[in-house]
């Protein structure tokens, strides 16, 4: 028996990166799962990768910052499994600019896709998590909930509410369902090497930001996805409303 046995899980962002990692992972322990993303050649490969060991999962492509991929995604777990257990907010992107130069456009879409994603997976989730014995919702945040960086004031705003939301979730919906972030530093994703992008060498500022954690490397997607495995079992039963941050010690500095 898997850690996560028969439990039915959404997971956002998840041809790719950390939200990849997640979904072999969660597989591998038995859930049953309901993915969703926007490339449908990757999402294809992820689903025949995932068959390989495990026939419960599914793929719903779509755009996570509007409301009605987010309901589709639930409705989808309702009808193909009958109820929904977990659910994982973790696409994510950058929308790089300082406040003066950032685009209204790109500023909205920053936050619909980080933010608001999450407030309508969870608008749409709520019932049915309330329906079980115990729901869980993680969001994959970021150390940039609370520390600035050149650049990213859409994504840091982003973070930083999905931080709030999160606790806000805890503290309305215990103790039935158990709300938490994962707050990831550097980790060797696609997203990092965009992020970069903001930087005059790209290359030497991702290797600047591994030289400051306390590892002194990068996170791996697998890191992050067995932080998570943690906090949607059992074994975090007394944890919820809070933050966890993975992130080699780059805070601590």
């Amino acid at each position: 028996m898997g850690k996560l046995e028969n439990r039915v899980i959404i997971i956002t962002g998840a041809t790719s990166g950390m939200g990849k990692a997640m979904a072999v992972l969660f597989a591998k322990e038995g859930a049953h799962l309901v993915l969703n993303g926007r490339d449908q050649e990757k999402g294809e490969s992820l689903l025949n990768e995932i068959q390989k060991f495990h026939s419960e999962v599914c793929m719903v492509y779509g755009d996570i910052g509007e409301a009605e991929t987010n309901r589709q995604l639930v409705e989808t777990a309702i009808k193909k499994y009958g109820k929904l257990d977990t659910v994982v907010a973790n696409a994510g992107v950058l929308g790089l600019g300082d406040v003066a130069s950032i685009s209204i456009e790109k500023w909205q879409r920053t936050l619909d896709i980080n933010l608001n994603s999450l407030f309508y997976l969870t608008k749409y989730a709520v019932p049915h998590l309330l329906k079980n014995s115990f729901g869980v919702i993680l969001a994959n945040a970021s150390i940039a909930a609370f520390k600035a960086f050149p650049q990213h004031a859409a994504y840091c705003t982003s973070k930083a509410g999905q931080v709030a939301l999160i606790r806000q979730l805890a503290a309305e919906y215990g103790p039935t369902i158990r709300a938490n972030a994962i707050c990831p530093g550097p980790v060797d994703t696609p997203l990092i090497w965009d992020s970069a992008k903001a930087f005059e060498v790209p290359e030497k500022a991702v290797q600047n930001a591994a030289d400051a954690t306390l590892m002194k490397r990068l996170g791996e997607p697998e890191d992050i996805a067995e932080l998570a495995l943690f906090l949607i079992s059992e074994n975090s039963s007394f944890i919820t409303g809070t933050t966890v941050n993975i992130d080699g010690g780059i805070t601590v500095n």
